[in-house]
């Protein structure tokens, strides 16, 4: 990763974490994306942006591999995602090989363009959904 990406992924990922996060996680109605911790093993909740289509629920990772609820992931796919209000258990998958730019055209258009203007590294995530 180039040192202007380096810089804008630390200043994005400390707002998110310490105003943007801990703010949205308040909303009710706000999507929810819970891991388990890789290292501490408690639930991990981030909020996100993306769309259920069916039994999956799609999104996009502005930093890919970086972010930590990616690593979460790659460490127990078991999530829990906060749809509406009501969560829901499911497995996700990480996809490298899908073209996360179209995978955004199809996702919310607010998250989408913040996904585009602060990522990074995009990486798509689908999630099974089992209820």
């Amino acid at each position: 990763m180039s040192g202007r990406a380096d810089r804008k992924h630390r200043l994005v990922t400390r707002f998110q974490r310490y105003v943007a996060n801990p703010l949205n996680r308040r909303l009710p109605f706000q999507t929810l994306l819970e891991t388990t911790g890789r290292k501490s093993g408690l639930p991990r909740q981030t909020p996100v942006g993306g769309r259920r289509v069916g039994n999956s629920f799609w999104l996009v990772s502005e930093f890919g591999l970086r972010s930590q609820y990616v690593r979460n992931i790659q460490a127990d796919p078991a999530v829990r995602v906060r749809l509406a209000g009501r969560w829901h258990h499911g497995t996700a998958h990480l996809l490298p090989d899908d073209d996360a730019m179209a995978r955004l055209r199809a996702l919310p258009r607010f998250n989408s363009a913040a996904v585009r203007a602060f990522g990074t590294d995009l990486l798509t995530v689908r999630v099974d959904l089992t209820d």
